[in-house]
């Protein structure tokens, strides 16, 4: 896997333990998750040279076992899994323990819906989160039944942090069945709230429905992100308890990926225009787009100013 240009290597050793190490043998660089794995080891594939979960050379085959081997490291990462998800820490490792995961308490109450969102941009990890946080652009998912008249209601700012109430309508057979509102010609006003706590964010629907998404930027033109969306919705808990997997797989094919997919294009666009001509002014109004601005330089500030 690749976060921000540092590819690395991720294996399950013989005891379930994942392992993040840089995936280049530090013998002739070449990619570690091309090897294989022994014991609690990863092999490199050219000279069978072993790595442990620290990144330290364990064994060189044709070396004697009382042989000393040679200061060859490779770096590690910290790494968990939580969530069903694997996190890997990219940055300095001793800050590791004091950067919390986004805690998901939803994750395990059955009253939940949980429907996961794998998602892929071919655009800057900034594009991607100003979508995110951009509610104003209901109007591209007005032939989908999305929200519409937006008004930004409360916007707060802090470390790192940003915060957005936003009042939206929505109208429709597909606000009925989410348990959003009444459905039909009848207009139901809710307020959604965005939280971008860097590097990912949290947004919710009035308790209907609950979003965690992570992002992972590539490159500066390549971003994934993974997403929980939590839905409760107006069926019995006897069914619902019964048909969640299949459920959950049927919203995300035939009814949230058709708003994604738009979402894609349109970040790709805005991606290629800047590419083309990086010196183009923009002209943005919308203040919760302008605080999470701010917020990104801030980050960007920051790293450039540690030492590496």
């Amino acid at each position: 896997m690749v976060i921000w240009h540092q590819k690395i290597a991720l294996y399950r050793d013989i005891h379930s333990q994942l392992h993040a190490l840089e995936d280049a043998c530090p013998h002739k660089g070449v990619a570690l998750h091309k090897g294989e794995v022994q014991g609690c080891h990863l092999l490199c594939p050219y000279h069978g040279w072993e790595f442990n979960g620290r990144g330290e050379c364990a064994k060189i085959p044709y070396f004697p076992p009382e042989q000393k081997l040679p200061l060859a490291k490779a770096r590690s990462y910290p790494v968990q899994e939580k969530y069903n998800l694997i996190w890997i820490f990219p940055g300095e490792p001793n800050l590791a323990d004091s950067t919390p995961l986004p805690k998901v308490p939803e994750y395990e109450n059955p009253d939940w819906l949980r429907v996961p969102i794998p998602a892929h941009f071919q655009a800057h990890f900034s594009i991607c989160n100003e979508n995110t946080m951009d509610v104003f652009h209901g109007f591209l998912h007005r032939g989908l039944q999305g929200w519409f008249d937006p008004v930004l209601l409360h916007l707060s700012t802090g470390d790192g942090y940003v915060g957005a109430d936003y009042r939206v309508s929505y109208q429709g057979w597909i606000t009925k069945w989410l348990g959003i509102g009444h459905g039909g010609d009848q207009v139901t006003t809710r307020t959604v709230s965005i939280r971008y706590q860097y590097p990912h964010y949290h947004s919710s629907l009035e308790g209907v429905s609950s979003l965690y998404l992570m992002r992972l930027p590539i490159g500066k033109t390549e971003t994934k992100s993974f997403s929980y969306l939590f839905l409760k919705l107006p069926l019995p808990k006897w069914l619902l308890k019964f048909i969640k997997p299949q459920l959950a797989n049927l919203i995300w094919r035939f009814l949230f990926k058709k708003f994604l997919d738009q979402d894609v294009q349109m970040v790709e666009s805005e991606q290629q225009t800047y590419s083309a001509n990086p010196q183009r002014h923009y002209v943005e109004v919308n203040p919760a787009i302008i605080a999470l601005q701010r917020v990104i330089i801030q980050q960007y500030d920051l790293f450039r100013e540690k030492p590496r």
